[in-house]
């Protein structure tokens, strides 16, 4: 079985994470590829409403709630999952970017913007690449955070799927 290549970007909250991660979405949907996207949210967080009917399964006691309509179908787990788990049940995609997972086994592109005051999340020898507005002095390859077509093509060039 052929693994779909997967990168997490990484930086500390703030950075543009969300921002880039959209540009690069873009940018690999308009070269025709199918993306996914896993957001790591360190705070509790709730997709459904109070009063709508999922939300009524999911507090009677679900462990899984599924809403499906015509044009799209959210799965929630009520309960603990891993996200190898998740990874496994996401298919027909060409790329998995994660926002977030800097200690996933993933490979890592940490993000940095001066206007934060912060540095990298990680060590950079940690990372594939860096992108950012502060120079750096290191051997991995480093993008500007509005380089968003040199990122994908690094991206692409990448040929060892994890």
């Amino acid at each position: 079985m052929v693994r779909v290549p997967i990168f997490s970007f990484v930086a500390f909250s703030g950075t543009g994470k969300t921002t880039l991660l959209e540009k690069i979405v873009a940018e690999l949907k308009f070269r025709k590829l199918q993306v996914a996207v896993i957001k790591h949210d360190a705070h509790e967080f709730d997709i459904d409403h109070e009063g709508k009917d999922s939300f009524r399964f999911t507090k009677a006691g679900a462990d899984v709630t599924v809403v499906v309509s015509a044009t799209k179908a959210a799965v929630m787990e009520n309960r603990p999952v891993s996200i190898e788990s998740i990874i496994d049940k996401i298919t027909d995609v060409d790329i998995i970017l994660t926002e977030g997972y800097k200690h996933g086994r993933w490979p890592k592109i940490a993000v940095s913007r001066s206007a934060t005051g912060n540095s990298f999340a990680l060590p950079t020898e940690d990372c594939i690449a860096l992108v950012s507005d502060i120079p750096a002095q290191t051997d991995v390859p480093c993008f500007a955070l509005d380089d968003v077509s040199g990122i994908v093509d690094f991206l692409l060039r990448l040929k060892q799927p994890c």
